[in-house]
């Protein structure tokens, strides 16, 4: 479900898994999502209809599971993972059985905590046991950051492993910083551009961003980039209010001073990943994942979202050299989180899990779907 025509990093990480899969594989990756009609938008890319979410961003929800199943049943994969904790989860547990296949679940979003800012500290308990019933029935567990395993131990859920996610470190780089920007937005060259590069979402937080600028005053200046953003450009705020795809987001990171993220439910921060291969100091919020990612090295942590803590951040990234800061984000993007390495690592534990050798190009194929 987290897949859709303008959703951000789950779209990124699975399109890149397929990509990844077919260059350097000869395992069949197959997709399956929502969409407005049963379809194949793209080699291996299935679509089931469902019906939209209001105000969600162009995100579907499906009713029935058993269509899904029967889908699921017709593509006889040999492993198949579930990218999110709804409906679709329970009809990919339900196909492994039928099937007698391993169904692996990707904690890619952290649900207690979510619903927790949407609803109130009163659905957490229920919420909490949700999670647990669901997940501990797959084989296996993944989650993109070390706090989000700990979450799901501490929740009672077993089998929970850590599967970073990664960044195209060619399509993110900074050499292709986009040189025209300050001048497009009318910025002087001595303001410092922060960027935000995500969709509008009440847990991203991005009031308490804007209101943070607004203390910080002329001399820096805020870039939004994502869709229904409901801002204005105006004063010390830019807001271009669209989807970014890839190529035309990376120019626009590799061309700000750093990037700013004030989001504190986190599952890993994929957005933070790029900023960093794009060579860019980050100022995030000390919660979630981004203080895995976020070290004195590449970037500030705020203390909290609150407007004051994020302008402190603010200012105290730019009494550090920032160049260098950005130069060391690179390469530990580079040393740690390229695609090639976690997909490396992905294809290890669906080896296991299958009972397979760990693929080349000469051995049979197999089969995943997710």
């Amino acid at each position: 479900m987290f897949y859709a025509p303008q959703s951000g990093g789950v779209r990124r990480y699975l399109d890149a898994k397929r990509a990844w899969f077919a260059h350097h594989t000869p395992w069949r990756h197959s997709l399956l999502t929502p969409g407005l009609h049963v379809g194949e938008p793209a080699p291996g890319h299935y679509t089931l209809p469902a019906p939209p979410l209001p105000f969600s961003n162009g995100y579907r929800f499906p009713l029935r599971r058993t269509t899904w199943q029967h889908k699921l049943a017709e593509l006889a994969p040999d492993l198949i993972e579930a990218g999110d904790p709804y409906r679709l989860a329970r009809a990919a547990l339900e196909a492994g059985q039928r099937l007698g296949i391993p169904v692996v679940g990707f904690y890619h979003s952290d649900l207690p905590r979510l619903l927790d800012k949407r609803l109130g500290c009163w659905i957490l308990p229920a919420v909490r046991r949700y999670v647990q019933t669901l997940y501990r029935e797959f084989d296996q567990v993944f989650t993109p950051s070390r706090s989000m395993r700990d979450t799901l131990l501490d929740i009672g859920v077993e089998r929970v492993a850590v599967q970073p996610l990664g960044v195209d470190t060619v399509q993110f780089h900074p050499q292709l910083g986009d040189t025209t920007l300050r001048d497009r937005l009318s910025i002087p060259r001595e303001t410092k551009l922060l960027a935000f590069a995500g969709r509008y979402a009440r847990e991203k937080n991005l009031d308490q961003l804007v209101q943070a600028f607004a203390l910080l005053g002329p001399q820096y200046h805020l870039l939004l980039l994502g869709p229904d953003m409901p801002y204005r450009s105006g004063g010390n705020v830019s807001c271009l209010s669209r989807f970014f795809g890839a190529d035309e987001l990376a120019p626009l990171l590799a061309g700000a001073d750093a990037l700013i993220h004030a989001g504190d439910t986190e599952t890993f921060g994929l957005i933070v990943l790029e900023a960093m291969a794009s060579g860019l100091p980050v100022i995030g919020v000390d919660a979630g994942a981004i203080p895995e990612l976020v070290t004195p090295e590449v970037g500030v942590l705020a203390r909290s979202s609150m407007p004051e803590h994020l302008g402190e951040a603010v200012r105290a990234l730019f009494e550090h050299d920032t160049a260098a800061m950005g130069r060391a984000a690179r390469q530990r993007v580079e040393a740690h989180w390229s695609w090639d390495s976690a997909f490396t690592g992905l294809i290890e534990r669906y080896a296991a899990l299958t009972g397979a050798a760990v693929p080349h190009a000469t051995q049979a194929r197999k089969h995943a779907s997710g």
